[in-house]
C-alpha cells in the first residue's frame, strides 16, 4: 500500500527550497550500504538547486511559489527494497511532472520506507509555471495507485477518522508493535525534529518537512499536531510528558542558554524539570519584575599587561622579540 501526500511548505523562498532539498537528501536518511538513494528527473540531484534556480532565471519566473513537496509512503506489507521504492518514486515523478525538475529521495531511517519528491515550480522545457490544487492532487493519487498496482501492490483505502483519545488503548499499542500506528509515527517525527531544533521555529519547520502541521500559539495551553493523513493530536495525548508545550518551551530555553548545536549531548533524563524549567521561570520573573542583573564590568588593561599581550601575539606569529620587549613585556 502506498499513499501520496502534499506537504504544506509555507515559506516559498529560494532559501526555503534549498533547505528542503538539503533536508530530504541527508545522508543519515538516504544512505544504505554505501549507496545514496537520491535520484533526479530532468536534473542531477547534487546540482538540483542550481539547476532549478537557473530554470527560473532563464524564464524570468523567480517570484511566487518556488517548489512543491510531496511524500510517497509505503507499508511494510509491501515487501519492497529501498531501491524498488526509489524506482517507483522516479516513475511517478516522470509521469506526474513531465518537463519539470524533480528530486526523489528515499528515506530508510523510519519504520516505513517513503519517498520525498521536491518539484521545481517552473518547467525546464517551456517555462510553464506549475499549479497544484485539490483536483491535481487527486489525479496524482490516482496515478500513484495505478503505478503501485502495476507493481503488484495493494492500494490504501481512504483513512477513517477516529475520535480523540487521551489514553492508549490496547489495540493502539498492538498496532504500534506492528509499526502501523499513526500516533507512534507522529512521536518518531517529533523526536527527529527535536534532534535538530534549537527553537520553536526550527522545530515547526522540521515537522513541516515531514508533512506535519503544528499549531503552537502563546494563547493556547496545548500544541496541536495535524498528521499527513489529516488526523489531529494534542501534545497531552502523546503519552509522554516530554512533548507537553511547557516542557518543550523549557527545552528550547535550556538550549538557547547553553548554545545548543544539533548533535551535541544533553543532560540525562530528569534535567528538564530541575534545570530548564527553573531557567524559564527565572527569565519570566526577571521580565515581569524588570529586575535585570547588572552586566559585569569590562576588564581593564595595565601597560605591563598590554605589553605582555602584544609580546605573546608576536611569539604566536613566529616573530622574534627585541631584548627590551622580552624583559619588559614578558616579565611576570
Amino acid at each position: 500500500m502506498a499513499t501520496f501526500t502534499a506537504i504544506r511548505n509555507k515559506k516559498q523562498t529560494a532559501g526555503a527550497m534549498l533547505g528542503v532539498l538539503s533536508y530530504v537528501a541527508q545522508g543519515k536518511k538516504t544512505m544504505l550500504d554505501g549507496a545514496c538513494l537520491v535520484t533526479g528527473s530532468n536534473c542531477v540531484p547534487q546540482a538540483s538547486y542550481l539547476e532549478m534556480m537557473t530554470t527560473k532565471q532563464r524564464f524570468q519566473k523567480t517570484n511566487g511559489r518556488q517548489f512543491y513537496h510531496f511524500v510517497q509512503s509505503f507499508s511494510e506489507t509491501d515487501d519492497l527494497t529501498p531501491q524498488e521504492v526509489n524506482a517507483i518514486g522516479l516513475e511517478l515523478a516522470r509521469r506526474a511532472f513531465p518537463g519539470y525538475e524533480v528530486v526523489i529521495a528515499t528515506h530508510v531511517d523510519t519504520n516505513h520506507l517513503h519517498n520525498h519528491l521536491v518539484v521545481n515550480s517552473v518547467s525546464c522545457e517551456n517555462g510553464r509555471k506549475l499549479h497544484q490544487n485539490r483536483d491535481t492532487l487527486l489525479a496524482h493519487r490516482k496515478l500513484n495507485d495505478e503505478i503501485c498496482m502495476a507493481h503488484g501492490l495493494r492500494v490504501l483505502e481512504e483513512p477513517e477518522r477516529y475520535p480523540k483519545k487521551k489514553r492508549m488503548k490496547p489495540g493502539e499499542y498492538q498496532a504500534g508493535l506492528r509499526n502501523d500506528s499513526w500516533k507512534l509515527d507522529l512521536i518518531q517525527a517529533i523526536n527527529e525534529a527535536l534532534e535538530y531544533a534549537v527553537d520553536r521555529e526550527s522545530f515547526i519547520e522540521n515537522m513541516e518537512y515531514e508533512g506535519y502541521e503544528v499549531t503552537w500559539s502563546d494563547t493556547r495551553k496545548h500544541i496541536t499536531f495535524t498528521c499527513p493523513n489529516g488526523r489531529k493530536c494534542r501534545d497531552s495525548s502523546l503519552h509522554d510528558e516530554t512533548f507537553l508545550k511547557e516542557n518543550l518551551e523549557a527545552l528550547f530555553a535550556y538550549r538557547q542558554t547553553v548554545g545548543f548545536h544539533p548533535g551535541s549531548l544533553e543532560p540525562a533524563e530528569g534535567w528538564m524539570r530541575n534545570l530548564a524549567s527553573g531557567l524559564l521561570r527565572l527569565g519570566r520573573a526577571l521580565e515581569r519584575g524588570n529586575d535585570l542583573p547588572p552586566l559585569p564590568a569590562p576588564s581593564t588593561w595595565t601597560d605591563s599587561k598590554q605589553r605582555r599581550r602584544e609580546a605573546l601575539k608576536k611569539l604566536a606569529m613566529g616573530q622574534k622579540l627585541s631584548g627590551d620587549t622580552h624583559n619588559q613585556g614578558m616579565s611576570m
